[in-house]
């Protein structure tokens, strides 16, 4: 990959890879960094949903839970303790939108308010404070989303470490006493990691799962926030249900970058032949943007979901077997949030840019979020 075409990725990401399916003469595009992308509906369903390419465990936990049972019942436990907590997330984010200062930073202002109205699902308060100023950290020090810069990233990795250790610390003892419902997520993973698990891999299990739901649920919202206000400058209330412009969203810009599988055995794909160990990979949004299947791919229009036709393949938490078993629970929170964040005021932009940064997905470049209330913004137009 030459210097000119780091620089054009880096500038725009999704612009790149769409460039590179126009100049591609099938629906397998090669990537120059080495593997292939499918563009086309049919193949991305058949690589996301075939057996041949969704047999055994997922690579999504590495070698932390080796077998696809366990991963199953990690994924659902966790899925479940969130799940039952929904109004308990939805009545914090209001309490931290009342906080909000008029104008904050985004998308972290976003992601620390996600943590903090999870925070106590995640480790509850009677695990110890150290650790939970830890975790707290881990949101904006680049534990979340890997740091851009190189030094960063290797600070990043000292205190990703220190976290493993207290968090491996808490595991062995809530092993010793564990018992009726989990208090927290991670209650649910050691309540269902298999024994034999040691207590550190349990710690990094956990840390992949905190990942997993605070970057998704924070950089969704903010990708909500700012496509809702670039495209109703007036501010709320807007003119579509929040759960079909957090739809929206999802599909203009997912945060999935890739959702990729390896080839586990000699296959052609699209017409072209691949060995076992070769990566093939679907890009959402290649498929939330194709003009054959979406009506004005191009254009953020909510309304859409509540018209007949013109839809295509929507994949932003992935599909088939290996699809995030947390995907619907996501929505559900980001809409939850979104809804808190334009209750009863008025929601403007400024920095904002659609183009997204790649940071283990894809990020939005930073924009401030200004918010006043309804009633003094109302006042403020009428002078």
């Amino acid at each position: 990959m030459g210097i000119g075409d780091r620089r054009r990725f880096r500038r725009d990401p999704y612009g790149y890879i769409e460039d590179l399916r126009r100049r591609s003469p099938s629906g397998v595009i090669p990537l120059p960094w080495g593997g292939w992308c499918v563009g086309d509906p049919d193949l991305a369903r058949q690589v996301l949903r075939g057996a041949e390419f969704n047999d055994g465990a997922s690579d999504f936990f590495g070698p932390l839970l080796p077998t696809r049972s366990a991963q199953v019942a990690v994924g659902h436990a966790v899925r479940d303790v969130l799940r039952a907590h929904a109004p308990q997330f939805r009545d914090r984010f209001a309490a931290g939108v009342a906080d909000l200062s008029s104008a904050s930073r985004w998308p972290t202002a976003g992601t620390r308010l996600v943590h903090r109205c999870l925070a106590d699902l995640l480790l509850h308060p009677g695990t110890p404070a150290g650790t939970r100023r830890l975790l707290a950290r881990a949101v904006t020090d680049g534990v979340v989303l890997r740091a851009r810069r190189v030094w960063r990233r290797a600070r990043a990795e000292v205190r990703r470490a220190r976290l493993v250790t207290a968090v491996a610390a808490v595991v062995r003892d809530r092993r010793e006493v564990l018992a009726g419902e989990p208090l927290d997520v991670l209650d649910a993973v050691v309540g269902t990691c298999p024994e034999e698990t040691s207590d550190r891999a349990v710690a990094e299990l956990f840390l992949v799962l905190f990942r997993s739901i605070i970057a998704p649920v924070g950089c969704s919202l903010a990708w909500a926030v700012l496509l809702v206000c670039l495209n109703h400058p007036a501010g709320p209330p807007w003119p579509w249900p929040v759960d079909a412009a957090v739809r929206e969203a999802l599909r203009h810009r997912p945060m999935a970058w890739m959702v990729g599988r390896t080839v586990p055995r000699p296959t052609e794909v699209g017409g072209l032949p691949f060995r076992p160990g070769d990566v093939l990979s679907v890009s959402p949004y290649l498929l939330h943007h194709d003009e054959r299947h979406w009506t004005e791919p191009a254009a953020f229009r909510p309304e859409r979901w509540a018209e007949p036709g013109g839809r295509g393949p929507y994949l932003p938490f992935g599909a088939g077997p290996f699809a995030c078993a947390g995907a619907s629970l996501a929505r559900e929170l980001t809409g939850l949030a979104l809804a808190a964040l334009g209750h009863d005021a008025r929601l403007t932009v400024t920095g904002g840019d659609t183009r997204p940064v790649l940071a283990d997905g894809a990020v939005p470049r930073p924009f401030v979020l200004h918010r006043a209330p309804a009633r003094s913004a109302d006042r403020t137009g009428r002078r």
